[in-house]
């Protein structure tokens, strides 16, 4: 792993560096109109700058600043990129404390769509893990810069988050994509390399388990929260890794201080945007008390206070008044089901159901 100079010393000379017909080299003066002349709206856009075509001047200006930064211990390095031996853009990586780089690139637009973009970034990042001695470089792009989305995905940086707000440009604060790669990560091109990326950059659902409990009157348990004015039926929210079931079995024994035993599989509700909350999948099972009658639960339990009040059995008139609509539309369609299987018009089966409301799957071919 590479090293700062020492102090007194110059960094060895910036290198050009090539994947078949994209090259990537140090800046020359001679490059001033080449490069100025290919800048478009979008580059000025997505990078905020006030006109779309600098000057001859501010164009020789940023290469000073650049030649600078590279001999200032190579703080920053600027590689122009070539494209089939003609001037195709630029990738830079800014070295950081703990170190790290920031990354970033422009292509310029004759030069879109060659795969010029991931391929030069390719080059800048394997220069900056064996030449600079980085453990770690990432770039910050925002979510509707599919483009450059793409070319980081290619050159192997995983998606890790959002930075709501990161920086202001074109007058207004906006949000960022987080996007990092590790030295010891597998190439892009590689097997595991590719499933990494792909898994990172791939959506995920939140899950939430809750469970059915009713005592012998058919009525039905609620908790009473902390943290919210409805009531809901026990359970949380999965934990990544662990299975739904398992889920709520763990979520009633820290909250309730009781055992459960899952019967079934109920339903499955899908649950759009509500509130401040993203959409969600519910998996809600019937449950069984172990070790103790629901007659006897209220006397059993240790409520975890910072989340439930008290718990209550409930009829669904009851409930109505309690419940958030989307609750009370999901009990209703759970009761409905389990009437018609009960009156031998309809089957039990698990329900699927989207914001409460839906029919019975069917068994293929029934």
């Amino acid at each position: 792993m590479a090293e700062p100079s020492a102090p007194g010393t110059s960094p060895p000379p910036q290198p050009t560096l090539r994947d078949g017909d994209v090259t990537i080299r140090p800046w020359t003066f001679n490059d001033v109109e080449h490069a100025r002349l290919q800048h478009d709206e979008e580059i000025a856009y997505w990078f905020g700058f006030d006109g779309i075509v600098p000057s001859a001047e501010t164009q020789r200006q940023a290469i000073e600043r650049w030649h600078a930064s590279y001999a200032d211990d190579r703080r920053i390095v600027s590689f122009l990129v070539e494209h089939r031996g003609e001037v195709a853009g630029a990738v830079e990586v800014r070295r950081l404390e703990g170190n790290t780089g920031r990354l970033s690139w422009a292509v310029f637009p004759r030069h879109r769509g060659f795969g010029v973009a991931s391929r030069s970034v390719r080059l800048l990042i394997g220069y900056a893990f064996e030449s600079l001695g980085l453990a770690r470089v990432f770039a910050e792009v925002e979510p509707d810069n599919l483009p450059s989305l793409r070319t980081a995905g290619r050159a192997g940086l995983r998606r890790e988050g959002v930075l709501r707000g990161a920086a202001a440009t074109r007058g207004e604060r906006h949000d960022y994509v987080l996007l990092g790669r590790l030295a010891t990560d597998p190439e892009p091109q590689s097997r595991d390399g590719f499933l990494g990326i792909l898994n990172a950059a791939l959506p995920t659902k939140r899950v939430i388990a809750q469970g059915i409990l009713r005592d012998g009157q058919g009525r039905v348990l609620l908790c009473e929260l902390t943290y919210k004015r409805e009531w809901d039926l026990p359970g949380g929210v999965v934990d990544p890794l662990e299975s739904p079931a398992l889920a709520l079995v763990r979520e009633i024994a820290e909250e309730l201080r009781v055992d459960v035993r899952p019967t079934r599989l109920a339903a499955v509700n899908w649950l759009p945007p509500y509130r401040a909350w993203s959409d969600a999948v519910l998996f809600v099972f019937d449950l069984e008390l172990v070790g103790v009658t629901p007659a006897r639960l209220q006397e059993t339990v240790t409520l975890e206070r910072r989340e439930i009040q008290a718990l209550h059995w409930c009829t669904l008139d009851d409930a109505e008044a309690h419940v958030a609509p989307y609750v009370m539309r999901f009990l209703r369609s759970l009761d409905a089901a389990a009437a018609e299987a009960q009156a031998g018009t309809g089957a039990r089966d698990t329900l699927y159901l989207e914001d409460g409301i839906g029919g019975t799957l069917q068994p293929e071919g029934g």
